[in-house]
């Protein structure tokens, strides 16, 4: 499989290495594209599949609602982008996804971690007091609050992230489609080695363990990921202001460039768009 080329391989179970290979199959047609190696770390290994043109829509809800069978976790691949051209959204080639500038065997498993505890750990708060230093972490301080409560479904968890891919397709119509050997999309995270968050923590089952709480917590969905951008989709928003605070310090801790990009917010006030959003965007500078 690793020398396979052109999308479909003979089978496409070999997606889960040579061991599954033929129990799985994939009634969804797909356009063409082909698989890509992990060309980071020790050794080369299959990553994902991706398509060669632009993703559409309503192929990638097809693909969510067929994962129970087959397997295989669609993603919407963003590339990364020329800096000084941001604004333009001009791509720096398909890194680095095109390019396999990922890192699977370097992670660790989500399962190893403790998604409280890598919070907890995150907590950064230097300050002496709420006014010097934790400015942003205002209403908590030094100490970490703990996690937010499990929030009731608004809305089905698959029909959610399905809309949710339809608006990032609107918005930013040159994404791929990609398609990784995993059980869930925090876990896919990991698996195709992901190095977005590279500066914040170099093992991406943090990222994935924390993830796949939210996941069991909110409903969220992994929809989308670039060089280091990540989209969520959310079926269970908090419903209370104190569980809206909780979530916004996970998320201080989870990516503080959310925060950075704008030193006077504080916590208190992202968790006001928390209770009524659908999507959850992260960036790590």
């Amino acid at each position: 499989m690793v020398g396979a080329e052109v999308w479909p391989p003979a089978d496409p179970g070999a997606l889960f290495g040579a061991g599954q290979a033929g129990q799985y199959s994939l009634s969804v047609p797909l356009p063409p594209g082909r698989c890509r190696v992990a060309k980071e770390g020790n050794a080369e290994s299959l990553a994902l599949w991706m398509s060669d043109e632009p993703a559409a829509p309503e192929l990638w809800a097809q693909l969510l609602a067929a994962h129970p069978a087959t397997g295989l976790w669609p993603l919407l691949l963003e590339p990364q982008y020329w800096e000084e051209d941001r604004p333009q959204r001009e791509p720096r080639g398909f890194h680095p996804w095109e390019t396999g500038e990922l890192s699977p065997d370097r992670m660790t498993s989500p399962g190893d971690h403790d998604p409280a505890t890598i919070l907890a750990d995150w907590w950064d708060c230097d300050g002496e007091d709420d006014s010097d230093g934790c400015y942003q972490h205002k209403p908590f301080g030094h100490d970490w609050p703990g996690l937010a409560g499990q929030s009731e479904q608004r809305a089905d968890p698959g029909q959610a992230a399905a809309e949710c891919a339809r608006q990032i397709l609107a918005n930013h119509p040159r994404l791929r489609l990609g398609l990784v050997a995993a059980d869930s999309g925090a876990n896919a995270l990991t698996l195709v080695g992901w190095e977005g968050p590279a500066n914040h923590t170099l093992d991406t089952a943090e990222i994935s363990a924390v993830v796949g709480s939210w996941e069991r917590r909110f409903g969220v969905r992994v929809v989308a990921v670039g060089f280091d951008t990540l989209y969520l989709s959310v079926a269970a928003p908090p419903t209370s202001d104190d569980d809206a605070r909780l979530l916004a310090a996970e998320h201080l801790a989870f990516c503080p460039d959310n925060f950075d990009s704008d030193v006077s917010i504080t916590v208190e006030d992202y968790a006001v768009a928390l209770t009524s959003t659908d999507t959850w965007t992260f960036w790590w500078d």
